[in-house]
C-alpha cells in the first residue's frame, strides 16, 4: 500500500512515493533538472504557465512509478503541495486563461495598499489577519482592472495546488487554508470576506467551493490516469501551499511548534492556538492546516529574504575558488561566539516585511583590519541570519505564541553547526532536525485524509529524526549581549 505526494515549486515538481505501512520514502524525483523559467514582461511581473507545472508533474510521476516498480493499483491516496499565493484563472471549460501570477510578482501591491485604505486597517486585520498586500485576491484586482476582456471569461480562480488537483479529478474546489493565504477568508464569519469580494467587485461564483484540506477531494479521472500513468479512481486525499505542508512534513500542528527552513530565503512558520495578528503586519497569519473555527490553529509566517543568499554571495565573492559551504562552516567554527565584535546585517535581497518593508540592504559592522579574519565574517554572517529569525520571533511572541521547539530539514543553513547552535542558544529553543521533504510530507497527509493514518502521530510516527540541538546554557548570556549589540545596528 502506498502514497503519492506532490509538491508544486516555482524551481521544479517533485513527485515522491511512500509505503504507507512502514512510512518509508520509496522513490522520489524532480522535473525540471534546470529551473522552470519564471517570466517577467515588466520588472517586478513573475509568471508561468501552469500547463507547464503538470507536465513537468506527468515527468516526475512518471519516473517514481519506473523506478519503484510498484502496482500503481496499490497507490491509495494522493496529496499535493504547492507554491504559495498564486493565481489561476479559468473559464467555464477549465481552460487557463493567463498564465499564473506566482508568488514573487509585485505588481499588486498598490492594491492591495488601496484595499487595506478602504477596509481600514483595523478592520481588515481583525477580519483578514493581514493586509491584502500582495496576495491573490490584489492580484486578481490587478486582471479585473488591466484585462477586463480576460477577467470577464473567468469562470472560477484557484491556487496552484487547486489547479492540479483539478486535473488530477476534473473538480474544481479549495480550502479554508488557501483561501487564508489568498486573502479571501474572514476569520470573524468563519466564511468567504463580504468585505473583499465587494471592495474589489468580484462575483461570489468566482470563488470554487470550499472543502475540508484533508479529507475526499475527488478521485483520478479516465484522463488523468492514462496521461500519468495511474490507475483511475485514486482519491486524493489533502491539499496545502508548501509553508503550511512544510509543517506538516515536520509534523508541527500543535500551538507552540514552529517549522523553519533556511535557504534562498528563510521561513520561520509557527503555530498560534487563538486568531490573533501583528499589527504592523510584519509577519503574517493565516490558517493552518488542522484550523477550525471551534479550535483556531494558524500559521504565524515569517520570512527574511536574506539568509541563505548572504552565504552564497560571501561564497562567490570571499572565499577561495574551491572551497565548499562545508568548509565554510568549518571556517565559521574558528570564530567565537560573538565573531570577535563582527555584526552583519543579512538584509541585501530586497525589501524586508518584518522591517515594514524597509531595504536597508546587508552590512557589515565592528572590522578591525588587524583582529578579524575571513572566520570571523563567516561567523558573524551565520549569526546574523539567525538574529534575524530571532527578531521576527519575538513579533511572533508578542502575539501570544510560545516558542519551545523548532523543527527543520537536515539542510541548506542547518547544515552549519554554528547556525543552529546559535538559534537554540538565542531562542532556548529545543532544535529537531529530519530527514524529510514537501512532496513526502503531502503524500504522508494523504494518508491521513483518506483513512489510512488515524492522526499526525500515526501518519508522522516514521519521521527520520538525525539531530537534536540543545540550547547552550554555558553561552546563553553572551548570545543575549551579541544579539542585542546586532539589534542596535538595525534600529539606525
Amino acid at each position: 500500500m502506498y502514497l503519492l505526494g506532490y509538491d508544486i515549486g516555482s524551481s521544479s515538481v517533485k513527485a515522491c512515493l511512500v509505503n504507507a505501512e512502514t512510512g518509508q520514502v520509496v522513490a522520489s524525483d524532480f522535473f525540471p533538472k534546470t529551473e522552470m523559467p519564471i517570466y517577467a514582461a515588466q520588472p517586478g511581473w513573475a509568471e508561468q504557465d501552469p500547463d507547464m507545472w503538470w507536465e513537468n508533474l506527468k515527468l516526475a510521476n512518471q519516473s517514481v512509478i519506473k523506478k519503484s516498480g510498484i502496482d500503481v493499483a496499490e497507490i491509495k491516496g494522493i496529496g499535493i503541495s504547492w507554491q504559495m499565493h498564486g493565481l489561476v484563472a479559468i473559464d467555464k471549460n477549465g481552460k487557463v486563461l493567463r498564465p499564473s501570477i506566482i508568488w514573487c510578482d509585485s505588481r499588486a501591491v498598490p492594491y492591495g495598499e488601496k484595499a487595506f485604505e478602504a477596509i481600514g486597517a483595523e478592520n481588515a486585520l481583525a477580519a483578514l489577519l493581514n493586509s491584502p498586500g500582495n496576495f491573490t485576491a490584489s492580484k486578481l484586482a490587478w486582471v479585473k482592472e488591466n484585462e477586463p476582456y480576460l477577467y470577464g471569461q473567468i469562470d472560477k480562480i484557484m491556487l496552484p495546488g487547486d489547479y492540479i488537483a483539478m486535473k488530477l479529478t476534473g473538480g474544481v474546489c479549495t480550502t479554508i487554508e488557501g483561501l487564508s493565504e489568498g486573502v479571501f477568508w474572514d476569520f470573524q464569519t468563519n466564511a468567504v470576506s463580504t468585505e473583499v469580494m465587494r471592495y474589489f467587485g468580484f462575483s461570489d461564483e468566482i470563488i470554487p467551493p470550499v472543502i475540508p484540506t484533508f479529507g475526499f477531494q475527488g478521485t483520478v479521472s479516465a484522463g488523468a490516469a492514462k496521461e500519468l500513468g495511474l490507475k483511475e479512481g485514486i482519491p486524493l486525499g489533502y491539499r496545502a501551499g508548501d509553508q503550511p505542508n512544510n509543517a506538516v512534513s515536520l509534523n508541527v500542528f500543535n500551538p507552540g511548534e514552529i517549522a523553519s527552513t533556511a535557504g534562498t530565503s528563510g521561513v520561520v512558520y509557527g503555530v498560534l492556538g487563538e486568531v490573533n495578528y501583528d499589527p504592523l503586519s510584519r509577519v503574517n497569519t493565516f490558517a493552518h492546516v488542522n484550523h477550525t473555527s471551534g479550535k483556531p490553529r494558524l500559521g504565524v509566517l515569517l520570512c527574511i529574504n536574506g539568509t541563505g543568499i548572504l552565504n552564497s554571495w560571501i561564497k562567490r565573492n570571499m572565499i577561495q575558488p574551491g572551497l565548499s559551504y562545508n568548509d565554510m562552516n568549518g571556517l565559521a567554527e574558528k570564530s567565537p561566539v560573538g565573531s570577535r565584535g563582527v555584526s552583519v546585517i543579512p538584509f541585501g535581497n530586497g525589501a524586508e516585511r518584518v522591517l515594514q518593508n524597509k531595504d536597508p540592504g546587508c552590512s557589515f559592522h565592528g572590522i578591525n583590519f588587524n583582529i578579524h579574519t575571513l572566520s570571523d565574517i563567516v561567523r558573524a554572517s551565520q549569526e546574523g541570519i539567525v538574529f534575524s529569525f530571532k527578531y521576527g520571533m519575538e513579533i511572533m511572541e508578542e502575539m501570544g505564541m510560545k516558542i519551545n521547539l523548532i523543527r527543520a530539514g537536515n539542510a541548506n543553513m542547518f547544515l552549519s553547526p554554528v547556525f543552529r547552535e546559535t538559534l537554540a542558544g538565542i531562542t532556548g529553543s529545543t532544535i529537531e532536525l529530519f530527514d524529510t521533504d514537501g512532496a513526502a510530507g503531502a503524500a504522508k497527509a494523504a494518508g491521513m485524509g483518506v483513512g489510512i493514518y488515524s492522526s499526525n502521530e500515526e501518519a508522522f510516527a516514521s519521521l527520520k529524526k538525525i539531530m537534536t540541538v540543545k540550547p547552550d546554557e554555558k553561552n546563553g548570556e553572551r548570545y543575549k549581549e551579541v544579539y542585542q549589540r546586532w539589534k542596535k545596528y538595525i534600529k539606525q
